[in-house]
């Protein structure tokens, strides 16, 4: 018995190229492309096209090399000239990207945006930044989705105005200075007030009075076209401000890092005597940091006491007590003592131990 034939197919398949596809009178068009080189060229930065295009040739199909057919060139594009087409293509067309490529650039810019929002945000009770993955943790608690088509810039002012809605964040201030003739500080002074702003120095120098002075960037528009109309004139000093001390880096300030998710159950494997005994610890060491006259006391706000000193701060925001008292503060529950925090987790974790059988 015969067996069938396999006549070879005149297909020229092409792998491993980026696909720029541009769809006109309902007829599909392709043409074959260098990776990274589309985005180059559309940017400016590559001029010759023989380093962009694989071949001036324009298919209906790359990945299985099926060319475009002459009169429907002539019937889109008013031509049949290879690299009128290819050009026009390359330049309004679609790039097309692999998946795992999509997921890479998403990722990247969804780092980048994340950035971006650390960088112009502050936590309102320390005036200290929050940390690159807690900002992308806060990013997945909106369930923010990265739009590719759109700056990370413009969407970072998007995510600060719907963090601001869930979370404790703000924007950190500009420092300014600003500089006005002596007789219209008044008005400026006025305005000032309006916008919240605080003078952090003035300096008089002949005619004009210097002012520096600390505001949301919200207003910094206003205030620009307002110190204009004055006849003065404005500085940037610094986009955003953060505290500034001892104990004020980010990677020593580990309360926000370890903050939990406000809208998830309470997550841990310490046993209830391991959290007792932790918060046990705390409470003595927050006692023997009072004692000490000479020693600086540092208070909590969220918790409401005093933690002792630089370090003792520091360790307090890694406690049980404090992420206990955090999770309260978001559901605008008042804080808790170490003895009543460690009671009410007992409680919590002998819900939780019930839940698991079933009656």
């Amino acid at each position: 018995m015969s067996k069938t034939l396999v006549q070879p197919v005149g297909q020229k398949r092409l792998t491993n190229v980026a696909v720029v596809r541009l769809k006109k009178h309902g007829v599909r068009f392709e043409i074959a492309c260098y990776k990274n080189k589309v985005l180059s060229w559309r940017s400016g930065v590559e001029k010759d096209l023989d380093e962009v295009l694989q071949s001036q040739t324009v298919y209906s199909n790359v990945s299985k090399g099926v060319l475009a057919k002459s009169k429907d060139l002539v019937a889109a594009f008013g031509t049949d000239d290879q690299t009128n087409i290819c050009l026009e293509i390359l330049d309004k067309g679609e790039l097309q990207v692999a998946g795992k490529e999509r997921d890479s650039q998403l990722s990247s810019q969804f780092r980048d945006i994340a950035t971006i929002v650390m960088q112009k945000t502050i936590n309102p009770e320390t005036q200290r930044p929050y940390t690159i993955s807690m900002i992308e943790r806060l990013m997945h608690e909106i369930h923010f989705a990265v739009d590719p088509h759109s700056s990370s810039k413009k969407q970072s002012l998007d995510v600060i105005r719907e963090l601001q809605k869930h979370f404790p964040i703000k924007r950190s201030p500009m420092r300014l200075r600003l500089y006005v003739p002596e007789e219209k500080f008044s008005s400026l002074s006025e305005k000032l007030n309006d916008w919240t702003a605080s003078i952090v120095s003035k300096d008089e120098s002949g005619s004009q009075l210097s002012i520096t002075c600390e505001m949301d960037p919200g207003f910094f528009r206003e205030c620009d076209a307002f110190v204009r109309n004055l006849q003065g004139r404005l500085e940037i000093l610094a986009i955003s401000v953060h505290v500034e001390g001892d104990d004020t880096h980010v990677d020593h300030y580990d309360d926000h890092e370890d903050m939990p998710r406000p809208s998830l159950p309470k997550e841990t494997t310490d046993s209830v005597a391991q959290i007792s005994e932790r918060v046990e610890k705390q409470t003595i060491s927050a006692k023997s940091g009072n004692s000490e006259g000479d020693v600086k006391q540092n208070k909590c706000t969220t918790c409401n006491a005093l933690v002792g000193d630089a370090k003792q701060y520091r360790e307090h925001f890694k406690s049980d007590w404090h992420k206990h008292n955090l999770r309260r503060k978001t559901r605008q529950l008042p804080p808790l003592t170490a003895e009543e925090c460690m009671a009410d987790m007992d409680m919590g974790d002998s819900k939780s131990d019930l839940k698991e059988y079933s009656f």
